[in-house]
């Protein structure tokens, strides 16, 4: 298998529940997508200010274009460690492999701290 074309970092949990709360309230205030299709679809259009991308996806093929493409499209992108816990963020009853921000909301200011905070990981 060919390894893949980005580095995969360590998301800390505390960063991780901050994204997600972002993503709630852009969920209630601003406008996301919820998984990969819609994911892609924004990174490729360049619409996306955030992409989560889940950890626990089998298989793990079905999110790996996510990263190289935001790199390519320079979207930032965060990595979830649970795909119930990413899916109770889009209010759903389900897990979510990976979902965007397309409108921030009332979460700019929390997503800009989020996105600042992941690209120091890099």
């Amino acid at each position: 298998m060919a390894q893949p074309i980005y580095v995969k970092f360590e998301v800390p949990s505390e960063l991780e529940n901050s994204a997600l709360e972002a993503l709630e309230l852009s969920r209630d205030t601003g406008k996301i997508r919820k998984g990969t299709n819609e994911a892609t679809k924004a990174t490729e259009r360049s619409t996306a200010k955030l992409i989560y991308i889940c950890e626990d996806i089998t298989p793990p093929e079905i999110v790996a274009h996510l990263p190289p493409l935001c790199e390519e499209k320079n979207i930032p992108y965060i990595f979830v460690k649970n795909q119930k816990e990413l899916g109770a963020a889009c209010g759903l009853k389900v897990g979510c492999s990976s979902a965007v921000i397309l409108e921030t909301g009332k979460a700019k200011d929390l997503i800009d701290d989020v996105i600042n905070k992941t690209q120091a990981l890099k």
